[in-house]
Formats: structure tokens, sequence, C-alpha cells
């Protein structure tokens, strides 16, 4: 979007998969925006839960007790209309009103998308792959004043996945235990989530090994995670599995997009299938589901099942 003149009304877009940053950068937005002109000329509208009518009224509406005001209007383009009539309803914007957009999931393929990138101030937030989200993590303990290596930030992304609203409640948690953060204190103070403890199992059995693959299993029962969980879990895993093998020679990234997933869980998930061939995939999602039938029409012990699946996985690479 090119310059506007001073005082001239700004117009923002924020969208994208990635709802971490784009909450991040909507909130430098609103907080410059307090700073300068107070939250008296701050509205905030959910284009979900009112009426096309008051998102009209929101955005022709001229500031009051505030030199300025700023409307986030949250999906506006659930009202049919407001999408097809963009381009005219910013045209009764005032010059003293800013608009944010804030759409997180826009069709690319329709108009309304195109008229965001030309009309707009269009911000698009996407997931991270790995060395970014490494990236990100070193810098975000280094602006709050601590250290962690490239590498220790990979182990904690392994453990706990690629969440980075979750990695970095986990950083402030461990910042404030202490400022420099390694192996010892992720190992102290961090849980494994169960789903990226999955990923390791499998990988770990279809890599032939198999006690490893059944002490990580013993740990998660021992942590309470219920069987039916971990075959759950299992099962989403294999569907990644089946994604990724079946998609071929395309990229990560391509396969991220068009499958909906995180590049990180693609790509992991391209490391654990290299040395599978797409049948024995298949056979993998036919066994779990075995499973999941049995324990729910012949009630099978499904802890005595799990194990000797991880044990068939072992020996079966």
């Amino acid at each position: 979007m090119p310059p506007l003149p001073e005082g001239a009304k700004m117009v923002v877009s924020l969208t994208g998969s990635n709802s971490f940053l784009l909450q991040q950068g909507l909130r430098r937005i609103i907080d410059e925006f307090v700073k300068e002109y107070g939250d008296i000329g701050l509205e905030k509208v959910d284009g979900e839960e009112v009426e096309y009518q008051k998102i009209t009224e929101s955005l022709q509406t001229l500031p009051f007790l505030s030199a300025k005001r700023l409307v986030v209007l949250r999906n506006p383009s659930a009202h049919k209309a407001f999408s097809e009539k963009f381009e005219e309803l910013l045209k009764t914007v005032p010059e003293n009103a800013d608009i944010i957009l804030v759409e997180p999931k826009v069709d690319k393929r329709t108009s309304y998308f195109k008229q965001l990138k030309k009309l707009t101030d269009f911000k698009e937030f996407n997931e991270l792959d790995e060395m970014a989200l490494q990236k990100w993590a070193v810098n975000f303990v280094k602006e709050t004043g601590g250290e962690i290596s490239s590498m220790d930030a990979a182990y904690l992304i392994n453990l706990i996945g690629s969440n980075q609203q979750l990695l970095a409640s986990e950083l402030e948690k461990l910042l404030n235990y202490q400022p420099k953060i390694d192996r010892n204190s992720i190992d102290e103070l961090v849980e494994p989530m169960p789903q990226s403890t999955v990923f390791e199992l499998m990988d770990t059995a279809l890599g032939g090994n198999s006690k490893e693959a059944l002490k990580i299993y013993e740990e998660q029962r021992l942590a309470k995670v219920e069987p039916q969980e971990i075959l759950g879990m299992v099962a989403w895993q294999l569907h990644v599995l089946a994604l990724v093998k079946a998609a071929g020679a395309k990229s990560a990234d391509q396969i991220a997009s068009e499958a909906k997933l995180h590049p990180f869980v693609v790509r992991k998930a391209l490391n654990i299938t290299k040395n599978l061939s797409l049948q024995r995939v298949k056979e993998l999602v036919h066994k779990a589901a075995e499973i999941d039938y049995r324990t729910k029409t012949e009630g099978i012990d499904i802890d005595e099942a799990l194990k000797n699946y991880l044990l068939e996985l072992s020996q079966r690479t």
C-alpha cells in the first residue's frame, strides 16, 4: 500500500494461520494508538457476533472526545455484504479513523483477498519452519534478558511442539527459574507434550529400538496418559505419515499447505517415513485400526495390544 499523507486514515489487514504472531502484531498497533490517543477512541467489533449494520456504523462514526478513532474489525467478512462492498465501504471511513481488519482465514482465490492486498497495509503471518522457530525462541529469550542456544531451543521445540503461545509460556517459566536456559533446566521444568512424545515413540519403534520404545510407552502410562489416548495420537500420526508418503516428491512446505499441517509436523513425519514404503504405512494404519476395533468389540487388553504393536513396528521396519 503506498504511503498515506499525514493525518490520513490507515487501513491495515492482518491474516494468516500463525495466531500468536498475528495477535502480537495486533497488540503492537493497538498499544501505539492508545499511547498516543488514549483508549477512548478504540473500538473492537467481532463480525461473527454483530449485525452488518453495526459494522458499517462503526466504520463511519466520527471520533468523539479523541483526535482519532481506531476500529478493530475481527472477521468482518463473516458478512458476505462486507466482502462484496469492501472497496465502497472504505470510501465512507472518515480520514481521522484508522481501521484494522483481522481476517485469519481468507480464501486467496476471492476478489476480497486481492482487494485486501491492494487497498490495505497487508500483513500475513504464516507458521514458522523449524529454523525460523528456533531463531524466534532465541531472540524471544534474548529480548527478555536471558540466553538460550539454538540447540537447546530445538530441544525444547521437540519436547512440546511448535505452538508459539505454548513455547512463549514455557520460555517465560524457564526464564523465571534462571536467565540462562539449558537442557538441564528444560528437563527439570518442562513436561513433554504427549503428541511430541508419540512422535518419538513411533520414530524409536520404527528405528528398531523396541526396548527404548517400550520405555517411552511405560513413561507415558506412569504419567497417567491412558492407552486409548496414546492410540488416538498414534492414529493421528499415522494419518500424517500416510499424507506425507502419498505426497511423493512434494516439498514439506507444499505438503503442509495442502494438508493444513504445520511444516514442523510434516518435516518430522518426513524423517520417520524416509525408510518406509507407502504399503508399509498402510499396513500400520490397518493394524492400529484393528486394535481400536477389537478394544471396542472384544474387550482386549489395550495395554498389551499397544506393546505388541510397538514390538511389531521394531521388528518389521
